[in-house]
């Protein structure tokens, strides 16, 4: 007999098991049933809550594969429900909020989203970022490849050896180190406070002209057109996103 608790049905059915569990804390009665049609259709299994103090809890008890949160919860706001889970976590997490402001998205990212969409979003693409936050995730569990590839570009981490179409490229210590931390984060935002804390030290969370002036130098070592970069993305007003396929 099935339980009620689509969580439950998922572990206990080994046929199942291996759908991924994405919990939703939502409060907005129509978003949660769409999500839940379009995520069910889409191969995932899906556990809703509405209140950000249940999500926590759920998160911690059903351990999920990714976490789909709103900001704007009844009981508390959605950036706290984040800290918290960050506090013990690293599940991926996807922030939907009609808070669109660029210093929103900055908030959230800085406390640990993996993603950022704005309402009204589309499913498509929805699904498409928790693809790559689910891979992401997959990728630091395993501790990944010391080859790393997208388009054109090969870095073999193991030999600190860069190529763009097979031929050697020279980067200075600051640009690989910037390079090897957005391949380590590949198809998620990094803001500019994130990437200048991880690559100059917490001293230079404000120095954004460092970050513009090493993005430009890598985007000419390594995009076939700087002025339209495939690879090294920008976020506007928000940061990088390294993208991964």
């Amino acid at each position: 007999m099935s339980s009620k608790d689509p969580a439950a049905d998922a572990r206990a059915d080994g046929s199942a098991a291996v759908k991924p569990l994405v919990l939703v804390i939502e409060d907005d009665p129509a978003i949660c049933r769409f999500l839940r049609v379009s995520l069910a259709s889409s191969g995932y299994q899906v556990f809703e809550c509405e209140k950000g103090a249940e999500g926590v809890i759920h998160a911690a008890t059903r351990q999920p594969d990714l976490v789909i949160l709103d900001l704007g919860l009844p009981d508390i706001d959605g950036l706290e429900v984040l800290r918290k889970i960050r506090e013990w976590s690293k599940t991926p997490v996807i922030v939907l909020s009609a808070r669109g402001k660029e210093a929103d998205k900055v908030a959230a990212l800085d406390s640990g989203a993996d993603d950022y969409l704005t309402k009204p979003f589309g499913v498509g693409e929805l699904i498409a970022r928790m693809r790559v936050a689910l891979r992401h995730a997959s990728g630091a569990a395993e501790k990944g490849e010391p080859i790393f590839e997208v388009r054109h570009l090969r870095v073999d981490l193991a030999r600190r050896v860069v190529e763009v179409r097979n031929a050697p490229v020279h980067l200075s210590p600051i640009e690989y180190r910037l390079l090897t931390l957005l391949i380590q984060n590949a198809g998620k935002v990094l803001t500019h406070r994130q990437i200048l804390k991880e690559v100059w030290g917490p001293g230079a969370s404000q120095e954004t002209h460092y970050l513009r002036v090493y993005m430009g130098h890598l985007r000419h070592k390594i995009e076939e057109d700087p002025a339209r970069p495939q690879i090294l993305l920008t976020e506007p007003g928000v940061g990088y996103r390294l993208a991964s396929d």
